[in-house]
């Protein structure tokens, strides 16, 4: 029987040790799953033990299973880089051959002047910050001022916070996208971030009105391939914003974890074939980013709990991967992305168990989409339908 539906979830964030390059983005010694598992003083996560977690890395808690029920791998990213957007990217076949440009020193004049003349009105910050520091740090004067909060971080992004009762959320996401159309060539960064809080001096905090803004796929890749043939590409989460709305059919966006997996489970119920693309943000955004190991911990056993619902849902000609985008190590040094291997898991009726070793790219995963689709060969990626036991589509 042949597959008709896949369902890819990228747990954001969930690295599983340094790439032999780690060393060269300041990430030698980064182990998002292992480091956090020996933070809290072990993981139980038993159904991602009977997949192959435990595998893949040395981690506390969850050893390698010796009968696993899928088949069980890690990829290494080829591309420039350690952002979300090009680990989301490579997955469908494109390759950066140069990382996305960052600015540790805040923007220069050319981007920041022509980005107030478009608001209207002068900005805060412009310097390289934790997202939930700044707020804290610029909020009161954003209150007096109603001047926006612009701020950077290691990786390639231009976020814009601003208090949800000062500036009203669709006034923010106009700017992010005057914002996205003003960063072009060398200035092009990979996301624009619209960063909306809300509180008071002394307790400000993020909401979950985050929108990106990314700029559009450089050419043609594994989800323009699906939508021309006819196939379905449901994107959950931030799917959708990720791609900027290329090759996505339904967008569902989600605000956590939790909503997330409820969209999965309902698009279960509503699409019987094709590709459903979902990406869990809080590993990334709320606990590998600010140092939370315990928290990073609890959200990975939530998932694991969750998951038993996914698996009832599926169907014989059903296919799940679990993959991550790049490392968010909590008891790193730094609150940025790590240079990381992901996790690769795939579990369905026909899939054969057993180890699919190292891949050298994220795009294998792409690669054997569209082989199991019957779809044509992405640009890059080595397929391994062979080693999962299926036929191609």
């Amino acid at each position: 029987m042949k597959i008709s539906r896949i369902l890819i979830i990228v747990l954001d964030g969930l690295g599983v040790g340094e790439l032999p390059d780690a060393s060269f983005y300041g990430d030698a010694g980064s182990n998002t799953l292992a480091n956090t598992a020996k933070a809290v003083g072990g993981l139980s996560v038993p159904l991602l033990e009977s997949f192959g977690l435990g595998c893949l890395t040395d981690v506390l808690g969850v050893p390698c299973s010796t009968k696993p029920i899928a088949a069980y791998g890690k990829m290494a990213e080829l591309s420039k880089g350690k952002d979300t957007t090009t680990g989301h990217w490579e997955m469908t076949g494109i390759i950066l051959d140069k990382p996305f440009p960052v600015f540790a020193d805040g923007f220069p004049p050319e981007v920041i002047e022509p980005f107030e003349a478009a608001i209207g009105r002068k900005v805060l910050g412009n310097q390289k910050a934790s997202g939930t520091e700044i707020i804290q740090l610029l909020g009161e004067e954003h209150l007096r001022t109603g001047y926006p909060i612009v701020y950077t971080s290691a990786d390639s992004v231009f976020q814009i916070a601003a208090h949800e009762e000062i500036i009203p959320l669709e006034l923010l996401y106009e700017w992010s996208a005057a914002a996205r159309s003003l960063l072009r060539e060398e200035h092009a960064v990979g996301r624009v971030i619209a960063r909306p809080f809300t509180g008071q001096p002394g307790n400000f905090r993020r909401t979950s009105n985050r929108k990106d803004y990314s700029l559009l796929p450089p050419r043609q890749m594994l989800l323009d391939s699906l939508v021309a043939n006819g196939f379905p590409v449901i994107g959950i989460g931030k799917i959708d914003d990720i791609f900027a709305g290329r090759g996505i059919t339904v967008s569902h966006h989600s605000k956590n974890n939790d909503e997330g997996m409820a969209k999965v489970l309902a698009a279960l119920d509503q699409f019987p074939q094709g590709l459903i693309f979902a990406n869990l943000v809080d590993f990334d955004m709320l606990y590998g980013h600010r140092n939370d190991a315990e928290g990073y911990a609890h959200a990975l056993e939530q998932f694991d709990l969750q998951l038993k619902d996914v698996l009832a849902k599926l169907q014989e000609s059903d296919l799940l991967f679990v993959v991550s985008d790049h490392g968010c190590d909590p008891i790193f040094p730094h609150t940025d992305h790590t240079r990381e291997y992901v996790p690769l898991l795939v579990y369905g009726p026909q899939v054969r168990p057993g180890s699919l070793g190292i891949r050298q790219t994220f795009a294998d995963l792409g690669a054997t989409v569209a082989a199991l689709f019957g779809l044509p060969a992405l640009e890059v990626g080595t397929k391994f339908t062979a080693e999962l036991g299926l036929v191609d589509g």
